[in-house]
């Protein structure tokens, strides 16, 4: 059997025996709306569709904020070198792989779906595909309502994938209404596991109630407002009128002074009255449901409520502060299941991995980033020429070096200082306050009086006094020592 023949012998037509599936919390399908109690729907009191859910605009928001951030952090291959430190590098098959996984997305678009299958349903599954030499060189995230997850007897996870038609976004090795497929195949990221280690719970359940209830109560909005902003109320007659006479009379209202023909003036005859309703949209305190159960749908999602258009930045926090804030509750969890998953997948050691580049997402201004990299630079972490290729500059002549000022001394040398028996040259030639490292007092050579000399340390030259505050400058040493006595 060659390798190809193996490789497709681990996609079967048919579940191992005895293999059971593994069941969501609510029994059967991932996508299961249950009804608040029996009955429900016959009174249109039933849990919201998954589709309204899903487009409820502060759900959408966050969805397409945590998609979208993720979305847009490129891959990369790192590898560890002998000092410790991550570096990029690239890798005959996988750095193909991470620049494009399949032919219908973009490196973002597939970043987006993987992490929308992961709040929508709690789980995302990637097919992982295969060339002859059994290299992984595309990755499909498939329909998390089409995947089952089955564990055999002996403990062997396997996952089914039922499409119900043979045409799916797959290669034609997968075609099929049904597939099973090993776990060594799929790439299985998953949120909080509460019942199950193979089933994710996604932020979407948890936020389903609020967002229903604010569903709910902008249908209920909108009707009220198609009636012209003006709610119901009681007709009202002499006694004495028939059932068929009020009927008739409830009906003729009901046409011609509701919806587009509220307004109109109605002329009422028989001693007849209209009693509207006290009703006012505040005394339900709609707005501040709203807005407390959008908080509570942000909350599930774990992503900030200004983030999402809700309440307002908190006071005191730079936009920095804010943005690592977002980035520590709503991303970063998910991001590096998202880097081991995909470590895991493509059998790579401890030595090389794939990141998401955060560079995009946690970007500063230029205004900061000009001080970030002139601190580093002065403190002697980084290069110039490091500091100019952040901002797209071609490096310099002598850019490479760190740089540090020349008054910095190294604790080695402030130690040896500080253990001499004057550090401080304190008694001695009476110049208090100079550096005895930079002041030296020596004699002459015999029949000169006694005169100081001070010792330059850039070119090892001595500046030497031949009189009161006349002075030699730059004499080297040599010329110094050899120097003979004035006649």
């Amino acid at each position: 059997m060659g390798i190809a023949d193996r490789l497709m012998s681990l996609v079967t037509r048919r579940a191992p025996a005895a293999a059971t599936a593994v069941e969501s919390p609510g029994g059967g399908g991932w996508r299961n709306i249950l009804e608040p109690f029996t009955g429900a729907w016959q009174r249109n009191q039933s849990i919201a569709t998954p589709m309204e859910l899903e487009t409820y605009s502060t759900v959408y928001a966050c969805m397409l904020r945590i998609s979208s951030d993720i979305g847009k952090l490129p891959f990369t291959l790192k590898r560890r070198d002998a000092n410790g430190l991550w570096g990029a590098d690239r890798h005959q098959t996988i750095t193909p792989l991470l620049r494009r996984q399949n032919v219908y997305q973009t490196p973002a678009q597939f970043r987006e779906a993987w992490i929308l299958s992961k709040l929508s349903r709690g789980n995302t599954y990637v097919l992982k595909g295969r060339n002859s030499s059994g290299a992984v060189t595309h990755l499909w995230v498939l329909d998390p309502n089409r995947v089952e997850s089955l564990i055999a007897p002996s403990g062997d996870v396997f996952y089914r994938l039922r499409y119900g038609r043979p045409e799916n976004l797959l290669p034609a090795q997968y075609s099929g209404d049904e597939l099973v497929v090993p776990a060594t195949e799929i790439i299985h990221d998953r949120e909080m596991a509460l019942f199950h280690q193979l089933i994710g719970v996604g932020p979407l359940d948890a936020a389903t109630l609020a967002a229903n209830k604010n569903i709910r109560i902008q249908q209920d909005a909108t009707k009220f407002f198609t009636n012209g902003a003006n709610p119901g109320g009681i007709l009202t007659a002499p006694a004495g009128m028939t059932e068929t006479d009020a009927q008739a009379v409830k009906e003729y209202w009901n046409t011609n002074f509701q919806g587009a023909n509220a307004g109109k003036v109605a002329v009422i005859g028989a001693d007849m009255k209209f009693t509207s309703f006290a009703f006012k949209a505040i005394d339900s305190q709609m707005v501040e449901q709203l807005r407390y159960s959008d908080e509570q749908i942000a909350h599930a999602f774990g992503i900030p409520p200004f983030k999402v258009g809700i309440g307002s930045i908190p006071a005191g926090m730079k936009v920095d502060d804010l943005n690592q804030m977002y980035y520590a509750d709503a991303l970063q969890a998910r991001i590096e299941a998202m880097e081991d998953c995909l470590d895991q997948a493509l059998g790579l050691g401890d030595e090389i991995g794939v990141e998401l580049n955060l560079e995009p997402l946690l970007r500063m201004d230029l205004g900061k980033q000009a001080e970030v990299h002139a601190a580093l630079t002065g403190a002697g972490i980084e290069a110039p020429n490091e500091a100019r290729r952040r901002f797209g500059l071609s490096p310099l002549t002598g850019g490479d070096s760190v740089y540090l000022q020349q008054q910095n001394y190294s604790l080695e040398a402030l130690a040896r200082r500080d253990s001499s028996p004057d550090p401080f040259a304190i008694g001695g030639t009476g110049e208090r306050g100079l550096n005895p490292a930079r002041f030296l007092t020596r004699e002459l050579p015999s029949g000169q009086p006694k005169q100081r000399a001070k010792f330059n340390h850039d070119d090892g030259s001595w500046d030497v006094e031949i009189a009161p505050n006349r002075w030699l400058h730059r004499i080297h040493s040599a010329q110094f020592e050899n120097s003979e006595p004035a006649r």
